[in-house]
């Protein structure tokens, strides 16, 4: 990659798809370590691949604490770097359901030009950040960019049933789940098994809204007002 001088979407884009593969094998960096992600001296097309590498098979792996690691350690700055390493460091706070996420999400989404790769490591952050205000609104917002317009994106649909079901939107959770399903290249089982898993998610959460809606009336009537712990 390094003879290549290959630009960082180029790197982004293949590197994405190897991390993926191999950690569908269950093999990740083994051959990567901290130290060689952040020696000093190396040349720039040779220091970014490696971060991009480690850095996504950190994100595959759901590590957003080793990932932040991993950057402290770099022998620079994250804002003197690409944007999707910006965006990598992006996803290693908002998985960690950081506000200061939200600030680094917002910088990269301007210098990024909606790139693929840079707007589904975002979303992933997103979609880990439990407890961030408005977590479910910024990842519609992000899902509202020309990239993901055609809505025939699986992973993309995946995490914007997500966001419905956090919004309480349960019928438009189920057919956008059921569009992933319909949008999800055959024989890619990695992915298949997080939608068959949202689509339950979907379901419980609309039944137990049901059940609750149903029940609270029969409590006001079973123990009308004034009338409880007598």
């Amino acid at each position: 990659m390094t003879t290549a001088r290959t630009t960082w979407r180029e790197s982004a884009g293949f590197l994405a798809d190897v991390a993926w593969q191999a950690h569908l094998q269950g093999r990740g960096t083994a051959e990567l370590t901290l130290d060689l992600v952040t020696a000093r001296g190396l040349d720039p097309v040779t220091a970014r691949t490696r971060l991009h590498l480690m850095g996504l098979a950190l994100r595959y792996d759901l590590r957003p604490a080793s990932l932040e690691q991993l950057f402290r350690a770099l022998p620079c700055q994250v804002h003197e770097l690409d944007p999707y390493s910006q965006s990598l460091y992006a996803f290693a706070l908002l998985g960690q359901s950081r506000a200061e996420g939200v600030e680094i999400m917002l910088d990269v989404l301007a210098s990024a030009e909606d790139d693929l790769k840079v707007l589904h490591a975002l979303l992933h952050g997103l979609w880990l950040a439990d407890g961030l205000p408005d977590q479910a609104r910024l990842m519609l917002e992000i899902l509202d960019r020309p990239p993901f317009r055609p809505r025939t994106d699986a992973v993309a649909l995946y995490r914007e049933a997500a966001a419905l079901r956090r919004l309480h939107w349960y019928g438009d959770a189920l057919s956008t789940i059921d569009r992933a399903f319909e949008h999800l290249p055959p024989g890619n089982v990695g992915v298949l098994s997080h939608l068959v898993r949202e689509r339950t998610l979907i379901t419980a959460a609309r039944d137990m809204h049901e059940l609750t809606a149903v029940a609270a009336p029969r409590r006001s009537e079973c123990c009308p007002v004034g009338t409880a712990g007598r």
